[in-house]
């Protein structure tokens, strides 16, 4: 039984912060860098491997990332959570986009499209690690070029899966979501409270 109720967070990323927060959930950010320069993993997926897959994997590899650093540092020995967001079309995987250049082939493939976005939740504590997946569908309305130009200009895509937030400025591409909106934000908040309720830690 842990006696702290308080978790690692093993992401930079400030939706997920945002949405730990929403739900009450006491985090300190887990910086990932190892050694300067260096990300002790790598967003890359295998060859053949699935949408889903990838982003489980990448949500094990954080939390597992984390905790390694939880012992090399000699930190408070709270769980880790890790967590990943994939967008996949037509079973390709659309990472975070590398450049402006990039964000536009992006959203010009999804324009008009139904797409999934996957995210994994993971959290290791000593050797136990539980993972859960949710999987949402994402219908986009036709974005015309004035549109998705406007949308670039903001300089919201930058380090987002398939370069969009729904939570921004992207939600007027929406028309339709099928599954969990804090998930295709980033952290699914129910399977959250459901992983972090198994280490007995109350959400």
């Amino acid at each position: 039984m842990l006696v702290d109720k308080r978790i690692y967070l093993a992401s930079q990323s400030p939706r997920r912060r945002e949405l730990l927060k929403q739900i009450g959930v006491a985090f300190d950010v887990l910086p990932l860098r190892a050694v300067p320069g260096r990300l002790d993993v790598v967003e890359i997926p295998d060859a053949g491997e699935s949408a889903a897959a990838f982003a489980r994997r990448m949500a094990v590899e954080k939390a597992a990332c984390g905790w390694r650093a939880v012992e090399s540092r000699r930190l408070l020995r709270f769980p880790v959570l890790g967590a990943d967001t994939v967008v996949e079309l037509d079973g390709a995987i659309l990472g975070k986009p590398a450049d402006r250049a990039e964000a536009e082939t992006m959203l010009t493939r999804l324009s008009g499209t139904v797409h999934r976005v996957h995210t994994a939740v993971a959290v290791q504590h000593e050797a136990r690690l539980e993972l859960r997946l949710s999987s949402s569908t994402v219908r986009f309305a036709a974005i015309d070029a004035a549109a998705v130009t406007r949308y670039l200009e903001s300089g919201e895509y930058l380090g987002k899966a398939g370069a969009y937030g729904i939570q921004g400025r992207a939600a007027a591409f929406v028309e339709h979501i099928d599954g969990s909106y804090s998930g295709i934000m980033g952290l699914p908040l129910y399977d959250t409270a459901e992983l972090l309720r198994a280490f007995s830690l109350v959400v």
